[in-house]
């Protein structure tokens, strides 16, 4: 079958190490099945992965991809939830210490057909699109968590969005929008801040620009190229809650503020499945969409990676098959 995988780690260039070709079908174990995939959106994380990052070469041959919207072994249209749970965890799966996305440890969605655990088989609405459906349970869960799961922030408060044109921020400016939030971005040029003020966004300002008044609530998912300027954007007792690092794990901590102005900086990964169907219904109440850059075939995989690489995104990068 047709996937996108990485044979090799290359950490210092990626794209040289994406393959786009003939793969085994996959074995199904006990209590999982398939899903017959129709699309699948591109994340940071398939690019890590490129670069061997949270994914050893003794993992590899990966097939790479977290999400995907397809057809379940009953022609069903369904969701795939990108969290595996380890066999017999209850409650929140994204607190279970040995819990994977796909390809980490179990192949990835990136291909015609995928095993999933049958836990993780959500039914898909027909309102939403494949496309539409596939940029959920990444992005926009991450989004969603982030936003009203982790933030404690109200309906009316100010937040801030760093990086406007990247999947997680643009559903943060669309998800804020529709609850009541006032959406403050950052973007790196003038072209993505005001495809940020179309979706939305109250107000688009350059990367590191001082506000006019500090954020109750900053959403990072950039990491050290913008952490000193969230930190110094927020209000006293304001929350950061981060999902991300694009830009690097380690910047410096800026202990002396958050201690000082007594900040809450919260982390956040994914989301879980009974978030993701409340995202979906969510999705189909309000009529909400994620906003797609590019849709691609899945043998066109390379342009979508080159263009995550470069930057250039304008909302979610979606393979279709």
């Amino acid at each position: 079958m047709l996937a996108a995988f990485v044979s090799t780690p290359a950490p210092k260039d990626p794209l040289s190490v994406l393959e786009v070709g003939d793969r085994p079908e996959p074995d199904v174990p006990d209590g999982w099945t398939t899903v017959r995939v129709k699309a699948v959106s591109l994340n940071h994380h398939d690019l890590f992965s490129l670069q061997g990052i949270g994914l050893p070469q003794e993992r590899m041959p990966m097939i790479l991809g977290t999400d995907a919207a397809g057809l379940d072994e009953d022609g069903n249209e369904v969701v795939v939830h990108g969290v595996v749970a380890t066999e017999g965890w209850t409650g929140d799966e994204t607190l279970d210490p040995k819990r994977t996305l796909f390809s980490e440890l179990h192949q990835g969605t990136m291909a015609e057909k995928v095993a999933v655990p049958k836990r993780n088989v959500l039914p898909k609405p027909t309102e939403l699109s494949f496309a539409e459906a596939a940029c959920l349970p990444t992005a926009w869960l991450t989004a969603y968590r982030m936003l009203f799961v982790k933030s404690g922030l109200r309906p009316g408060q100010t937040v801030l969005v760093q990086g406007a044109s990247g999947g997680v921020a643009t559903a943060l400016i669309v998800l804020g929008r529709a609850a009541g939030y006032r959406i403050w971005v950052t973007g790196r040029s003038e072209e993505k801040r005001a495809a940020a003020l179309a979706l939305g966004a109250d107000q688009a300002f350059e990367t590191g620009a001082r506000l006019p008044t500090r954020v109750d609530g900053v959403m990072e998912t950039v990491g050290e190229a913008t952490w000193s300027h969230s930190i110094k954007s927020l209000k006293p007792g304001g929350v950061l809650v981060t999902s991300g690092a694009t830009t690097g794990f380690n910047p410096g901590a800026e202990l002396n503020r958050v201690f000082f102005t007594q900040l809450s900086v919260i982390g956040s990964t994914m989301g879980t499945r009974g978030e993701l169907e409340d995202l979906i219904e969510l999705c189909r109440v309000t009529g909400i969409r994620p906003e797609i850059d590019v849709e691609l075939p899945l043998d066109r995989a390379r342009e979508g990676f080159e263009r995550m690489l470069e930057g250039r995104t304008a909302g979610k990068i979606v393979f279709t098959l």
